[in-house]
């Protein structure tokens, strides 16, 4: 399942096309990923622009000129690729794209002449059209925590969200009401950091007043570094375990 720094990934490799570009035509090839298209999805979307890309946890976020959003999620096995003709728009993304066309299940057409495609084996993934105004506010993204690349997420607010929880630090990061997008791979490691044992108690990250431990300022800078060091790298596959002959495994 993608994390942040996957989603992230892909984000920055779709800006440069997307952002400023025109919907000129869009293609769903089925009814539904994991859920149904809203309707009349490839109407609505045809001539609008899209204005900014963000991501919010593992969603990302195509903010429309007709003030909707595309809401975009990769599922498990879910890919974006983009093209010009029959050739890989440079810079393309860290590993090579999808292309069994039976996984193209949506294709936009770009005024700019790109196309970007979306390539879901498992079609896990999702999209949705949602007003952009008070989106936060609605779900999926109300219950969302905080953002762990944020200004706002250091030692006291781990310890402010973690004060008295009894479950396993392990689990408890794993939770998305407390932090977005922070899912197994970056919190085995951002533990592994700190040098906390996953299985002791989330509580450890706050004193009986509540206040950061040294534990949890320990955990802060790990989770960031973490995440951003897979960004830097283009997120973590299966590809990237190396055996012990030097070959990808």
């Amino acid at each position: 399942m993608p994390e942040l720094p996957e989603v992230e990934t892909v984000r920055r490799g779709l800006e440069p096309a997307l952002v400023g570009a025109r919907f000129a035509k869009v293609e769903a090839r089925r009814g539904d990923l994991r859920t149904p298209f809203p309707p009349r999805f490839a109407e609505r979307l045809t001539g609008r622009r899209v204005l900014e890309l963000t991501r919010r946890a593992k969603y990302l976020l195509a903010g429309l000129d007709n003030g909707e959003t595309l809401v975009m999620h990769l599922g498990m096995s879910g890919s974006f690729r983009v093209e010009r003709g029959d050739r890989l728009v440079v810079p393309p993304f860290h590993h090579e794209r999808p292309k069994l066309a039976a996984h193209d299940h949506v294709v936009f057409d770009l005024d700019s002449g790109a196309r970007v495609i979306f390539n879901d084996p498992r079609r896990f993934g999702a999209m949705d059209l949602v007003k952009s105004e008070g989106i936060d506010g609605r779900p999926p993204f109300a219950e969302l925590g905080v953002e762990p690349l944020s200004a706002e997420f250091d030692a006291a607010k781990l310890a402010a969200l973690f004060a008295g929880a009894r479950a396993p630090i392990k689990t408890a990061l794993l939770d998305q009401k407390r932090i977005a997008g922070l899912g197994n791979i970056y919190a085995c490691e951002a533990l592994w950091r700190a040098r906390l044992r996953p299985t002791r108690a989330a509580s450890l990250l706050a004193d009986a007043k509540g206040r950061p431990t040294a534990a949890a300022r320990a955990l802060a800078p790990a989770i960031r570094a973490a995440l951003a060091e897979a960004i830097a790298a283009g997120g973590s596959t299966l590809r990237d375990h190396r055996r012990p002959d030097g070959e990808l495994g």
